[in-house]
């Protein structure tokens, strides 16, 4: 059994209803403590990132040693900062190996039973395929049994695939939160009546995806407690990639006027990035 950590305190205060954070979603040590020196107070990973990453597909469990590694690297990076991964499905069918999964590779090699991360995302779909509701609430279950200071986010794929059907997302939040889900997320393109339908019915903080449509006033309104940018940052970036190299297909000079200096990253290997609990 684990005991709660400062930076795990920290971030289940974060979550509050009505009053959300903003989860940057990092795909390497940089980008993270860029977000941590920007004054967010938590950092999160994306799946799709640490997948492009290695050549993987998102969401195949191919992931978890770079999942893994990534953590390592941003918790050795931002010791004082709260962290929270993509954990995809759990990589694993049965609630038993993936409590194992988490011990093994999370651990934090000191001998105290602690994790690397302070929260995990844990979805009940794989590869567009809707699971069972018991299969996500036994492997809920099991984790918060085995790291009960871990906050687990629930992830409700219903709409993400494609799948309009809110009673269903209803039905799935009242099965993770009875079986111990620190928090609920439903990603997706979801109007504010829909968020303001899910907010109603909770019982723990719900999250969602940074949304093209409404502001982060918008969903404060609609009582969300964590906007996510989930793989949203690492596509706008490779977007901007492209953009560049398209300037110089083009034959003209490089455009540099909103890009980060050379020194950014340089300097970041050298000055310590300070957590922020208190914003700002």
């Amino acid at each position: 059994m684990t005991e709660p950590t400062d930076t795990a305190t920290t971030f289940r205060s974060l979550h509050v209803p009505g009053d959300p954070f903003i989860l940057p979603c990092a795909w390497d040590v940089a980008g993270a403590r860029l977000f941590a020196e920007a004054g967010h107070r938590a950092v999160g990973t994306t799946s799709l990132g640490v997948a492009a990453g290695i050549g993987a597909a998102d969401e195949d469990r191919a992931t978890l040693a770079g999942s893994v590694n990534l953590a390592a690297a941003l918790r050795t990076a931002l010791p004082n900062h709260p962290l929270t991964c993509d954990f995809e499905d759990g990589y694993g069918d049965g609630p038993e190996f993936v409590v194992e999964i988490v011990r093994e590779n999370f651990a934090i090699a000191d001998g105290t039973g602690g994790l690397l991360v302070d929260g995990i995302n844990i979805q009940d779909s794989r590869q567009g395929r809707m699971s069972e509701p018991g299969v996500l609430s036994a492997k809920v279950t099991a984790i918060k049994e085995a790291f009960p200071a871990l906050f687990v986010n629930a992830r409700i794929d219903t709409f993400w695939i494609g799948q309009d059907n809110l009673g269903e997302v209803l039905a799935r939040i009242d099965a993770y939160v009875d079986a111990g889900a620190d928090g609920i997320f439903v990603p997706g393109d979801l109007d504010l009546a829909t968020i303001e339908t899910i907010t109603s019915r909770r019982r723990v903080p719900v999250n969602v995806l940074a949304s093209p449509r409404y502001s982060k006033s918008d969903l404060a309104e609609a009582g969300v407690a964590r906007i996510s940018t989930g793989s949203l940052l690492y596509r706008a970036a490779m977007s901007g990639a492209l953009s560049t190299l398209q300037v110089l297909a083009d034959d003209r000079p490089s455009q540099a006027e909103n890009v980060l200096p050379y020194r950014a990253f340089t300097e970041l290997d050298r000055v310590s990035v300070r957590s922020r609990p208190g914003g700002r």
